[in-house]
């Protein structure tokens, strides 16, 4: 009598676990509060500061419109400033920074930056009056740009050390510090993409496009034409 295998599950497809990463994590009911409460902050900060001017407006004061105390403001920003430009961490969750550590997950070093990318995106809130807001406070106030280089460098830093991690694993060509500043300009590029699109969907939504016309141009390797000239 023929012995009987036992069925094995089908390994995934790169397409599928590149989806699987994608995917977003379930925000549960503490989570969104967090989020809620994070974002009226930062709307007090900003409507605060575009009534008086940001050295007229103290922590206390966004407190006192919020409803909590100065102890909570600072579990979500370090400082005013930070609240005023809505700046919070380019978050990348755990499971995907291990998978892009180890190769994955597709192997493809552009493909897998794609998904980095997409998840930062995707955690983002943007809105067109969050964002109108904080282009007008950065024109007001010159002093503010100096925070938001601060924070765009310490977030390079963090994206360094994580590719060459990778690398060590994987190997790779490109410089870490190259792909870094890849990394944001892909973020900065997605949502510059999003608003001449009249803001249709997210930023994310948008990011495939941006790749895409990163691809084209690396793969743009034809002679010139004399003719052209």
């Amino acid at each position: 009598m023929p012995t009987t295998l036992p069925d094995v599950p089908a390994r995934p497809s790169l397409a599928e676990r590149a989806a699987a990463c994608l995917a977003p994590s379930p925000g549960g009911l503490r989570e969104r509060k967090k989020r809620a409460r994070r974002e009226g902050l930062v709307e007090a900060a900003q409507t605060l500061v575009l009534e008086r001017g940001l050295d007229a407006v103290t922590v206390e004061d966004i407190c006192a419109e919020v409803g909590v105390s100065p102890r909570t403001f600072f579990n979500y920003f370090p400082s005013k400033d930070d609240a005023v430009l809505g700046l919070e961490d380019l978050a990348v969750r755990p499971e995907i920074v291990a998978t892009f550590i180890e190769g994955g997950p597709t192997g493809a070093l552009l493909d897998d930056l794609e998904v980095v990318v997409a998840d930062v995106l995707a955690q983002q809130i943007v809105t067109p009056e969050r964002m109108a807001r904080t282009l007008e406070l950065v024109q007001r106030e010159p002093h503010l740009v100096t925070r938001h280089v601060a924070w765009v460098e310490g977030h390079r830093a963090e994206l360094v050390d994580m590719f060459r991690a990778r690398r060590a694993v994987r190997p790779f060509v490109p410089d870490p510090e190259l792909l870094a500043l890849v990394v944001m300009s892909l973020l900065r590029a997605s949502t510059l993409e999003w608003q001449q699109h009249d803001r249709e969907g997210e930023p994310v939504d948008h990011l495939p496009t941006v790749v895409g016309q990163l691809r084209a141009l690396l793969q743009d390797s034809r002679a010139p034409d004399p003719a052209a000239r």
